[in-house]
């Protein structure tokens, strides 16, 4: 599976460099300021930061990532090397059992083109193209959900390809195909996975 960075990382590290010219101070120095009142847990630092210094909560949400030495939230080298972890944290106790299948999607999305990358998250691995065309995220014990952004797409849709609601809502993710064992990973995934990914061109 490829790996690329999430668009979220680089972002980040862009609101981390114009810190000083928006803030008027430097990283290291609201790094220090939060460190010096003892703050911990990440939300009392976001807190602090926009509720007593105004800072906005993108730029205070990177402070906090600095302030508790998170780099793979502001770092690609940092990000991609975490990657892995993210997604093995996803299958873990009694959601272990769905990890071969879920190695099973990930490798039919992989294979749809070398212009597919994979981001993971905290809960799910978005796969992009130009855009999110597809995610996987392990929905319960027993099932995983495979996400496709089948916005533009107008014809007939099959049931057992859900909407979400997300054309809706504007979401990216609009249609879901649940997976509860490799018996449902067929031609019918496939086809809908690539589906998604033509649209995304």
């Amino acid at each position: 599976m490829k790996l690329w960075v999430h668009p979220s990382v680089q972002h980040g590290k862009a609101i981390l460099l114009s810190t000083e010219k928006r803030t008027g101070k430097t990283v290291d120095a609201w790094v220090a300021l939060a460190r010096d009142r003892g703050l911990k847990d990440k939300r009392d630092i976001i807190n602090f930061l926009r509720t007593e210094h105004s800072l906005g909560g993108s730029t205070a949400m990177m402070i906090a990532s600095k302030v508790q030495s998170l780099p793979e939230d502001f770092e690609e080298g940092a990000y991609l090397a975490r990657a892995p972890e993210l997604i093995d944290a996803q299958y873990v106790g009694k959601k272990a059992h769905l990890r071969p299948v879920a190695d099973q999607i990930y490798a039919i999305l992989d294979a749809l083109g070398d212009d597919v990358g994979a981001s993971p998250c905290k809960g799910y691995v978005p796969f992009y193209r130009q855009h999110v065309f597809a995610q996987v995220k392990a929905a319960t014990q027993k099932r995983i959900d495979v996400g496709l952004a089948l916005g533009r797409y107008s014809g007939a849709v099959p049931d057992f390809v859900k909407s979400t609601g997300g054309s809706e809502k504007g979401d990216r993710i609009t249609h879901v195909i649940a997976v509860s064992s490799s018996d449902d990973i067929g031609d019918e995934l496939t086809q809908w996975a690539k589906r998604a990914y033509e649209l995304d061109n």
